[in-house]
């Protein structure tokens, strides 16, 4: 066993879907680096870096899903029906471990959804390769250490931030020394449980530059292009209720990195490589405008010329935009902004502890308009308290509005401020696994009927939107001809028969690859509503506006 050799894991996931070029495995490229520094050797084995997936059995939680994703559906309306494991096999990443051979395998385990992933990851390998030492850490370990800890094949858990933590333990490890000397560490010893603080990095120009030579960066190209991701600010100075990095959370506090090191690492990954996207992977990027624009004219020169698409997928906070930021974003390179709007109930908000920034979600729609610049906005459905009727008039509020509709079933986040008020009342989620949007977590003040009802509607609306755009008018209704199968011209023309087809008779339909046409279950009152209240709106496309 070579004492230097380390390897990072990114385990496979087990859901409905995948978004690959949300997998960047970032964070473990930063703590490789932290690593090198201590002169470690190390390796990224990311699991999800390949097009393979395959077909799963429901898990046992997960089978009430069934009857509201029954079957393919290959129409614009269409949601999941398939679970899958994305990503290598678990005995593939045993076999690549035990012909690395290395002293310490650090596993991530970003998510609590996929936390059961990181687990079998970590047992599988211990089975191939029972020399090495595991550790987990991430999120899920970072708030759940003791129930980490409970799977045997786990030696150590870190908290918080690990670029500095693992060489710290790495170096305890291999010289002997006591690892409770390590910041952030949680261990079992002799049945007994140490478990240390989350360890955060204050001082954010103390962030080392990703090894980003570690990524399979093939496997992340779009239209034969690279992409990349930017993390230039940790945390978030908002106080949404519902977020786990938000300042009431009880992860680290805003820290944003000088301007200069997040220019440097830009240059660096342009360097050698045809990069053509750029995601900024921030919780605020522009909330600092004197910041941001700093950071955007000094890009500008080093990108000018090279047609690569940037985009803010994790949302931008409307207040912080205004058309000198908007100049800024289009002339760097962004497409279309993707905007937080959360709720426009008064209520709603008060619980998610937001702002109502109506006001200034519209001045920035505008401000995309003028400049040519498409918009996502993002709505939070089904959140515990939360009406159906209150989400349904979000949807509508969207539906007039130049944007596409992005609609985000609830899920509750450990750490945040519901994820503590959820457990004291006792309504959180049976398992971890359940903890995530595809899965309707909860069935109480919106059902999840009505929940996935909501998604559906709110595909119809995008595709409604499309064909404004695309002809400028919205098809009117006409009566089901009760076929049992109709041709499969393009996806386009079927979506656009069974919204025809919708607005007849409030069905929602769905349609097979081979035309067999089925109904969606849905809820029959929230449709009603839905195409009544459509039709005293003037419903607008995504695309610019030519006057």
């Amino acid at each position: 066993m070579n004492r230097s050799k380390i390897v990072l894991v990114q385990p496979p996931i087990e859901d409905f879907y995948l978004t690959k070029k949300r997998t960047i495995p970032y964070g473990l490229a930063c703590i490789a680096a932290g690593l090198r520094g201590k002169g470690f050797d190390v390796d990224i084995l990311d699991a999800l870096s390949s097009e393979k997936s395959g077909i799963i059995e429901y898990p046992e939680d997960f089978y009430y899903l069934r009857s509201f994703y029954p079957k393919k559906d290959i129409s614009n309306f269409s949601l999941f029906h398939e679970f899958r494991h994305f990503g290598y096999s678990y005995e593939y990443i045993g076999t690549k471990i035990r012909g690395i051979q290395p002293f310490l395998v650090g596993i991530s385990s970003l998510f609590t959804a996929y936390s059961n992933e990181a687990l079998k990851t970590a047992e599988i390998v211990k089975k191939f390769y029972p020399q090495c030492i595991i550790v987990l850490g991430g999120h899920h370990p970072t708030f759940f250490p003791e129930k980490v800890l409970e799977c045997s094949e786990v030696d150590y858990v870190l908290r918080g931030e690990g670029e500095k933590t693992l060489p710290l333990l790495c170096e305890a490890l291999k010289t002997g020394s006591d690892p409770k000397s390590v910041p952030g560490i949680a261990f079992k010893k002799n049945g007994a449980l140490y478990i240390a603080d989350p360890s955060w990095i204050n001082n954010p120009q103390d962030f080392v530059l990703p090894a980003t030579d570690l990524i399979n960066h093939e496997f992340y190209k779009r239209n034969q292009r690279y992409s990349t991701l930017v993390v230039s600010s940790r945390g978030c100075p908002m106080q949404c209720s519902y977020c786990s990095v938000s300042a009431s959370s009880a992860y680290a506090p805003f820290r944003q990195r000088p301007v200069k090191d997040v220019v440097n690492e830009i240059k660096g990954q342009l360097e050698g490589r045809y990069i053509g996207f750029i995601d900024f992977e921030d919780e605020n990027l522009c909330f600092s405008k004197s910041w941001f624009l700093d950071l955007c004219n000094r890009l500008q020169p080093l990108l000018e010329g090279r047609d690569i698409e940037i985009r803010a997928m994790n949302g931008l906070y409307p207040p912080s935009i205004d058309n000198e930021i908007v100049l800024a974003m289009k002339a760097l390179g962004f497409k279309a902004l993707n905007l937080s709007l959360g709720s426009t109930s008064k209520d709603q908000l008060n619980r998610f502890k937001r702002q109502d920034v109506r006001n200034a979600f519209e001045k920035a729609l505008d401000l995309a308009q003028d400049n040519g610049l498409e918009c996502v906005s993002y709505i939070i459905a089904a959140a515990p308290g939360q009406t159906a009727e209150s989400s349904l008039k979000d949807l509508l509020y969207l539906a007039g509005k130049r944007t596409l509709a992005g609609l985000s079933i609830y899920y509750p986040s450990p750490g945040s401020l519901d994820f503590q008020a959820l457990t004291d009342q006792g309504i959180l989620p049976g398992s971890f696994s359940l903890m995530r949007s595809t899965a309707l977590p909860f069935n109480a003040s919106t059902s999840r009927l009505e929940a996935v009802t909501l998604l559906r509607l709110s595909r119809i609306i995008n595709f409604i939107k499309h064909l404004v755009d695309v002809s400028g008018k919205i098809p009117g209704p006409e009566a089901f001809p009760n076929a049992s199968t109709v041709p499969v011209i393009d996806r386009d023309a079927v979506s656009r028969k069974l919204l025809q087809w919708f607005f007849h008779d409030g069905t929602i339909r769905g349609i097979t690859n081979t035309g067999q046409v089925y109904a969606h279950m849905s809820d029959d009152r929230l449709v009603k509503k839905f195409i009544s209240d459509l039709t005293s709106i003037d419903v607008k496309g995504v695309k610019q506006e030519v006057f």
